[in-house]
């Protein structure tokens, strides 16, 4: 973690920031090695360029802490305890900073609040983007990580196939996938388990309930799981025991489009790029109107994390960079496609960390 706050001082300097107060749980994980949900009670580190950081948790969280690895000044606070006040404490051993980032996608108005009424001097800044950008490029041991969620979740669609038979539903399949999962070590998943089918396929965020798989249904698949922190992310497309004419058309094309972005990807490449790929071809074979969101999403300790892979996105791909690749076509009465890989980039181009079969695949 030290590499990482050191690169994290340095960006305060580039960025003229004094000091930064982060506060997600994501973000918190990758600068102390600390991994928890806060639920209600503040959690956060506090980097500055003048000072060592320091570590803020529930008091009963102090020894996980530092059993994670956390070697720099900690805050542990008790319940009845005003966290800002203590904070506040640790800050007049020193000079109080003149500049402070926050995360402002994830800091409450409730806490700005509380923070400037104790640093009521201070000026405060959105400095979301500064740990957005430091996340993008991932190190040899993100990669390990990313790569072993990427197999379980190849896993979990391999249980969720399996499963299939009339008369199950979509729910029961997914109580599956997550049964099998938990005997493989798998503690959360990294969101809700998505099993659709039949006409609730062509809903892109469709809700998983007690829907019976029927013959001629498509289900579609969207899980991940997380590995040590890190997430991934995998959706496939099976149908069960026919399938319609106007149904393969739709698997044919979005697996092509699939197939033409991912082999779009080189360094260099603009991220938008791999969205205009995908839709031209969808575009051509008269699907365009029913692909309703982006190509993709970076990944790692969210499972939605920076770049956003839109076709406006003009950031040049570069090594390390971990996304989605998810083109679909959601068509009314008709059904929906989707197939999504976790790409990681190298030098020589792209590298699919799912591998599970994406050949169209008739369950009987």
């Amino acid at each position: 973690m030290t590499n990482r706050l050191d690169s994290l001082i340095h960006e305060l300097k580039r960025n003229d920031l004094d000091s930064i107060f982060v506060t997600s749980k994501a973000n918190v994980y990758y600068l102390s090695g600390y991994y928890t949900d806060p639920h209600e009670r503040v959690v956060a580190v506090y980097v500055s360029q003048s000072d060592d950081p320091v570590l803020i948790v529930p008091a009963m969280e102090v020894n996980d802490a530092k059993d994670a690895g956390w070697n720099y000044d900690m805050i542990g606070y008790h319940d009845h305890e005003n966290v800002w006040e203590l904070f506040l404490n640790h800050l007049n051993k020193s000079k109080l900073p003149e500049s402070m980032g926050l995360e402002h996608d994830h800091f409450t108005l409730e806490r700005y609040e509380s923070l400037k009424k104790i640093l009521s001097t201070t000026h405060l800044k959105n400095a979301t983007n500064i740990l957005s950008n430091m996340r993008v490029i991932k190190s040899k041991q993100e990669y390990t990580l990313l790569k072993q969620a990427a197999s379980l979740a190849d896993f979990g669609v391999e249980t969720g196939v399996n499963a299939i038979k009339e008369g199950i539903s979509e729910l029961d399949i997914i109580a599956t996938i997550e049964y099998e999962l938990k005997k493989q070590g798998v503690q959360e998943m990294s969101f809700s388990t998505m099993v659709l089918s039949g006409g609730k396929t062509a809903s892109p965020h469709g809700t998983p309930d007690q829907t019976k798989i029927q013959k001629g249904d498509m289900v579609l698949f969207d899980l991940g799981v997380v590995f040590e922190g890190y997430c991934s992310d995998i959706t496939r497309t099976v149908a069960y025991h026919s399938i319609s004419d106007e149904q393969q058309q739709v698997y044919e094309t979005v697996l092509k489009a699939e197939q033409k972005a991912i082999e779009a990807c080189k360094v260099g490449v603009p991220v938008g790029k791999l969205d205009q790929i995908a839709r031209d071809h969808i575009g051509e074979a008269s699907y365009g109107e029913y692909f309703t969101h982006r190509i993709g999403h970076g990944l790692g300790i969210d499972v939605h994390e920076y770049p956003s892979m839109h076709g406006e996105n003009e950031l040049p791909l570069q090594e390390g960079m971990c996304f989605t690749i998810e083109p679909g076509i959601y068509v009314p009465n008709v059904g929906g496609v989707r197939i999504e890989d976790m790409i990681f980039m190298t030098d020589k181009g792209a590298e699919s960390l799912t591998t599970y079969p994406k050949e169209l695949q008739i369950i009987k």
